[in-house]
């Protein structure tokens, strides 16, 4: 299965919080087959001093979508997360790793719906910054959504 993810931060130093997000991904859910530029953007949904850097990666991985969703949230909090996003209210953040699309070994799309995961991403369409690099990196994907 391939997952794509969008990853973002704003506090700290963006740059490695996204190189060890990826390297902890890479170590817990499987080969990351492709991984986009680094794009610093504006904070979306909230307002703040602090700009965000944001990446997209592909993945190959054994794992289901919920088990990947798990490992990822451990790695959140390994890495200084302390709450998640809830009812639409954002806040600054170390890093977010958000599980965007998933798709089966025959390039069939997987649609997963339960309350904690979402397949594909419900706003990613809204995003900027979840589109663009998730267009560098697959573009006849990003085209779809």
């Amino acid at each position: 299965m391939t997952i794509y993810f969008s990853l973002g931060t704003n506090l700290g130093d963006k740059e490695q919080n996204l190189r060890t997000a990826v390297r902890k991904i890479e170590e817990q859910v499987g080969e990351v087959v492709s991984l986009s530029a680094f794009y610093a953007t504006v904070p979306w949904g909230f307002a703040s001093e602090n700009s965000f850097l944001n990446a997209a990666l592909a993945v190959e991985t054994t794992l289901l979508p919920m088990e990947v969703l798990a490992v990822t949230q451990q790695i959140e909090r390994e890495m200084g997360r302390t709450r998640k996003s809830v009812n639409g209210v954002y806040g600054d953040r170390v890093i977010d790793i958000d599980l965007l699309l998933a798709f089966a070994d025959d390039g069939t799309s997987i649609v997963w719906d339960t309350p904690e995961l979402k397949l594909p991403h419900p706003l990613m369409r809204e995003r900027d910054f979840v589109m663009r690099p998730l267009a560098e990196i697959a573009p006849e994907v990003a085209g779809c959504f």
